[in-house]
């Protein structure tokens, strides 16, 4: 938290959204977006420079689409969405399957945009951006994961907990942040 005299912390938001959406699936909670927003912008004492959301869209879903109505919410009230087509194949069996991996843009993002920030909050568990986290701590930025560690299991690869600044556990932000 900024002190008198002191400037705030520049601190930019990422959201693996396939991964916060499993989360709070076994967690049964649901975020609201506009307060995880007001918390970081007035609560935190830090000066929010972003707030991006990942996400893949399956173009080829038939029927309601919630997916598609959150994306709209967001983009319209001040988080940059960053989405792209799902893949969809046949299996074996003849079931479609819908694959959509958004690492590789949090990646790149991460080390893009960190030089622009002093800190980080990456929301996700996956283990697979330690090694990014790790880039980015070489640039002089530190990185704070928020996930859980109250499911069993844990929501959170220890390899990605290690590795960040700081662990920030999504449980002790619900009453803050849910709908």
């Amino acid at each position: 938290m900024a002190g008198f005299g002191q400037v705030p912390e520049r601190t930019l938001l990422l959201v693996d959204g396939a991964n916060l959406y499993a989360t709070t699936g076994v967690m049964r909670a649901r975020i609201d977006f506009n307060k995880l927003l007001r918390v970081f912008k007035t609560e935190s004492g830090c000066y929010l420079s972003g707030a991006r959301y990942y996400t893949a869209i399956d173009e080829l879903a038939t029927g309601e689409q919630p997916l598609r109505g959150l994306v709209e919410h967001l983009a319209y009230n001040g988080w940059t969405v960053v989405s792209k087509e799902a893949k969809s194949y046949v299996q074996a069996d003849g079931r479609r399957k819908v694959k959509g991996n958004m690492d590789i843009e949090i990646a790149c993002d991460m080390l893009k945009m960190a030089p622009h920030v002093d800190r980080l909050i990456l929301f996700t568990g996956d283990g697979d951006f330690a090694r990014a986290i790790r880039d980015v701590q070489e640039l002089g930025r530190r990185v704070s994961v928020v996930s859980t560690m109250t499911t069993q299991p844990p929501m959170i690869s220890n390899d990605l907990r290690k590795a960040a600044d700081s662990f920030i556990e999504l449980a002790g932000m619900l009453p803050h942040i849910s709908q």
